[in-house]
């Protein structure tokens, strides 16, 4: 169907303001004092405009040329819409729909306001029903746009509760004046970004914090009762304004009085990684308290990641810990993961041994890993952490702290009598300091301490 050609109105340049009236002899006519008093209202509406686009107030409202959408039902009737400019001089683009079913072809992402006449009839509404139904009916058709109110000369309060509803402004049908309306509509469009802007930033404030409600349940609570091992453990998601990244942990105790400690990292940092670090540690603490321990258990977390992974190529390191009841031994194994920290009153801090560190898991197919036996002592503390803790740049240059680094870090706060959280803290401050600002990877640490 052909789009309707916007009716044009052609009015005199004098009574649209862009050129002045004749001069006439003996002063002016009784037919030229109206003109004379609407050129003094548009004067005024200049000065207006002035003031206002002095303080900023529709800065960015006129980077491209206006579209205004006149919704009205009169097509005998002399055109309602006068020549419009925006505050650079350009004319402001008319579009004219005789009915909603006309306006919403016409309704194009071109269209910035809406210039609606509140005495159309609204699609199936009895009249009388709802003297704003049509109004209604625009605002569900066009949720983006601005609208302007038109209706009846002294009808301010039809005007006032379409503006409750949801129009940015009303005007009276028989006072629309070009510049006045020029300025209504300006000022109606700034209206609605504001008001849109708004309501996308407490939209963006409330998901924000489901989110954060969400991560902060999908956080570990150790399972730790009966045991006499302290708990401790650090968390630095790398995404920002994120609480949950591809890096996660677990601490459990199962019956027999054995504690397990898991720390794992997948691969990358956005929310599919942080879904599934979610699901391999849900999955591990379910595998653990059914029994599965070492080689076992590691193989079926790794069906599990293919099982759930998005790509073949995403994978996941973990290092997996279980300490005997008497707290003196612990089985370990290594899936491509960094070796644990164990420090003990008389002697350095050290790594553990990792030459049998298996592969990633979702690497290889069948693979297998080593279960080593580790003697830990009387008295002990057991630092898991993920790469982001060693991987940090120190100064400018290229160099990394890497595990030496860390562990000489870890010495010297040992040494100055940090223990617990305040240890797990002060390092991963210092890491960061060392980057030069935040750490772009995950970072996760978990302490065990064993105290005589």
């Amino acid at each position: 169907m052909p789009v309707p050609v916007p009716r044009q109105r052609a009015i005199p340049a004098v009574e649209s303001g862009q050129a002045p009236a004749a001069p006439t002899v003996g002063g002016p006519s009784r037919a030229e004092a109206p003109l004379r008093r609407d050129a003094a209202r548009k004067e005024e509406a200049v000065r207006s405009d002035a003031a206002a686009e002095n303080t900023g107030a529709h800065t960015g409202a006129h980077a491209t040329t206006l579209t205004l959408l006149l919704i009205e039902d009169d097509p005998a009737a002399a055109p309602i819409v006068p020549d419009l400019l925006d505050s650079d001089g350009k004319p402001i683009r008319v579009r004219t729909a005789r009915n909603l079913t006309e306006a919403g072809r016409l309704l194009t992402d071109d269209v910035h306001c809406i210039l609606l006449d509140l005495a159309l009839p609204a699609p199936g509404r009895a009249s009388g029903d709802d003297e704003l139904a049509v109004l209604r009916h625009v605002l569900e058709l066009a949720p983006r746009h601005a609208v302007l109110a038109l209706t009846a000369s002294g009808d301010a309060e039809r005007g006032t509760e379409a503006v409750r509803v949801g129009a940015q402004d009303y005007l009276f049908r028989d006072e629309l004046d070009g510049r006045l309306l020029s300025r209504a509509i300006r000022y109606a469009v700034e209206r609605k970004r504001s008001d849109t802007a708004e309501r996308r930033l407490a939209e963006g404030k409330l998901r924000a914090q489901e989110n954060a409600r969400l991560e902060r349940g999908l956080l570990p609570t150790p399972l730790l009762e009966g045991s006499p091992l302290r708990f401790a453990a650090r968390y630095r998601p790398g995404r920002s304004r994120a609480l949950l990244g591809g890096d996660f942990y677990d601490t459990v105790r199962t019956p027999d009085g054995t504690v397990h400690a898991m720390i794992g990292d997948v691969c990358g940092h956005g929310p599919d990684e942080a879904a599934l670090g979610v699901e391999l540690r849900i999955a591990w603490r379910a595998l653990t308290l059914a029994g599965l321990c070492g080689d076992e258990l590691l193989n079926t977390l790794q069906q599990v990641l293919e099982h759930e992974r998005d790509d073949d190529e995403i994978f996941a390191t973990l290092c997996t810990v279980d300490i005997a009841p008497d707290g003196r031994r612990a089985g370990l194994c290594l899936a491509g993961h960094p070796a644990p920290l164990i420090a003990r009153p008389d002697r350095p801090a050290r790594l553990l041994p990792y030459d049998n560190n298996g592969p990633a898991l979702g690497l290889l197919p069948g693979a297998r890993w080593p279960r080593m036996q580790v003697e830990l002592g009387a008295e002990w503390s057991l630092m898991l952490y993920t790469d982001g803790l060693i991987e940090g740049r120190v100064g400018e240059g290229r160099e990394r702290l890497g595990q030496d680094g860390m562990v000489e870090m870890i010495r010297r706060q040992l040494s100055e009598g940090l223990r617990g959280e305040e240890l797990l803290r002060a390092a991963v401050n210092e890491v960061r300091e060392l980057n030069g600002g935040e750490l772009t990877d995950d970072v996760a640490v978990v302490l065990l301490d064993r105290v005589a």
